[in-house]
């Protein structure tokens, strides 16, 4: 009997999912202890309710325990689960809507570019609670798999900072595999793949068909044969085609963490589309995220009335967190990409980041395995997000503003459009926006409230973004999904 918690249980998503493929294991149908924590005590109690439903519909006998106390939820946990948005949507809408005033047009903002930068603010602040509260009340063993972006920074405080062994998951990877097998039109099972570099911009470094080397040249030649990739993944496609290999993270994503592809609105509209919102429309992450709150609220009695979650072996999603689990308890070997510490893992990247690589896990543990170098270009791009990873870290753990205006500046996509003047001005209005959020920056926020006093500040402007849709309404959702 071991327990497991979830915080930002309210996730609907990732935690219904999540504890479904936990339960596809039949040893832990009556033999683990299941805590959900969040700070919303409504979502709370409907994921808590849809997720006892698929347990008592399936013939599992767990209670699940829901709680609104954090310290309650972690006593005496061996795995902890991240599912937590610190700030909730309203700060998301912060870290979209204040940088378009100053031309910065983000579709998602949650890994780096200025809107990840502040939601790793807010999020290591919390994080490194979570970590105090772990080491006073869990196990000793306890071992925390975050979820949440920034992923890397939060699994760099949670680490570094906090003390907890910890992992990031991410399923960018599974995501971009089954990409490149329908690309190549081979059977994903058929295909063997190394993947390396850091999360959100992890290369796909080799990929072999039954023992035969897929070359870059292939791989892009497949790419720009697909009618509908070759509109849809613009970005990812010319990054093959420049640095000769392909990244995990879809278009939008990855059209914001670099200096290339966003900087100038008559040419965003060149490498993005409108056929997804991962395909890189402004805000659409947030679109699609709000949306989803609004529909959840009022599609909720149907989702009890469509009946259960399966716990069949064959339903269980990629999602990396059930594996680990089943491997450290039972013993199995699985192979998967996590976020970990580098310590030697990518030769050519700092040991003190996060990278993503390819881990062994079993009874004895989690390995991290030698990757060696990045090809040069590749371990230049990750390096530029690193140095910005880590000045945000180190800015969120002691509240330095200063260093904090600085990982903006070196943000690519930020100092790409903006001026100095204008990133201290964005940065200093979004700590203001953030108060609620960010204890560490009390002097900072005051001082930030004094320049907007001042009468010296800079002019913004109205700005929507190069491709922005509006939020559907909740009967705009109904009718689609009734047509």
């Amino acid at each position: 009997m071991f327990k497991i918690t979830f915080i930002g249980a309210g996730s609907i998503g990732f935690t219904r999912r999540l504890l479904a493929d936990l339960m596809t294991v039949e040893a832990f149908r009556g033999n683990i202890e299941v805590w959900f924590m969040d700070i919303n005590p409504r979502n709370l109690e409907m994921v808590r309710e849809l997720c006892q439903m698929d347990m008592d519909k399936n013939g599992a006998d767990i209670k699940i325990h829901a709680t609104l106390d954090r310290r309650e939820a972690l006593k005496g946990a061996k795995y902890v689960i991240n599912c937590a948005r610190i700030g909730l949507l309203e700060g998301f809408v912060t870290d979209v809507e204040i940088p378009l005033k100053y031309g910065v047009d983000q579709c998602v903002g949650d890994t780096i570019c200025i809107g990840g930068i502040m939601y790793g603010q807010r999020g290591i602040a919390q994080i490194l609670d979570f970590c105090k509260d772990m080491r006073e009340v869990s196990r000793p063993d306890v071992l925390f798999l975050n979820y949440s972006n920034p992923n890397a920074m939060m699994t760099w405080a949670a680490n570094v900072y906090g003390k907890i062994p910890t992992i990031g998951l991410c399923h960018g990877v599974q995501g971009g595999e089954q990409q490149i097998a329908h690309a190549l039109k081979i059977p994903h099972g058929e295909l063997d793949f190394i993947v390396a570099g850091i999360n959100h911009q992890t290369w796909y470094l080799q990929i072999k068909h039954k023992g035969r080397l897929i070359s870059g040249e292939e791989l892009l030649a497949a790419y720009e044969a697909d009618e509908d990739l070759r509109e849809n993944e613009k970005v990812r496609i010319d990054m093959l085609r420049r640095f000769g290999y392909y990244s995990t993270e879809s278009n939008g994503h990855l059209s914001e963490y670099l200096m290339w592809y966003r900087k100038r609105p008559e040419a965003t509209k060149d490498w993005i589309s409108l056929a997804g919102w991962s395909n890189g429309e402004t805000g659409g992450y947030l679109r699609v995220c709000i949306e989803g709150r609004n529909w959840f609220e009022t599609d909720f009695p149907n989702w009890l009335k469509e009946g259960p979650k399966s716990f069949d072996k064959g339903d269980r999603s990629s999602e990396h967190g059930s594996y680990i689990i089943e491997s450290l308890e039972s013993g199995t070997v699985y192979r998967g990409c996590f976020n970990v510490m580098n310590n030697g893992s990518i030769s050519n990247l700092p040991d003190e980041c996060v990278v993503e690589v390819p881990c062994f896990v079993n009874g004895s543990g989690v390995s991290v395995t030698k990757v060696g170098g990045l090809p040069l270009g590749c371990a230049a791009v990750c390096s530029q997000s690193i140095w910005v990873q880590k000045l945000a870290v180190e800015a969120a753990v002691n509240g330095d503003a200063a260093l904090l205006k600085q990982a903006a500046m070196m943000d690519p996509l930020t100092g790409a459009v903006c001026t100095t003047p204008e990133i201290s001005q964005m940065v200093d209005e979004m700590l203001i926006a953030g108060e609620e959020w960010l204890p560490q920056y009390k002097k900072a926020i005051a001082a930030a409230k004094e320049y907007f006093k001042s009468g010296k500040v800079l002019p913004t402007k109205e700005y929507e973004g190069a491709a922005r849709l509006k939020v559907r309404t909740v009967e705009e959702l109904a009718a689609q999904k009734n047509s």
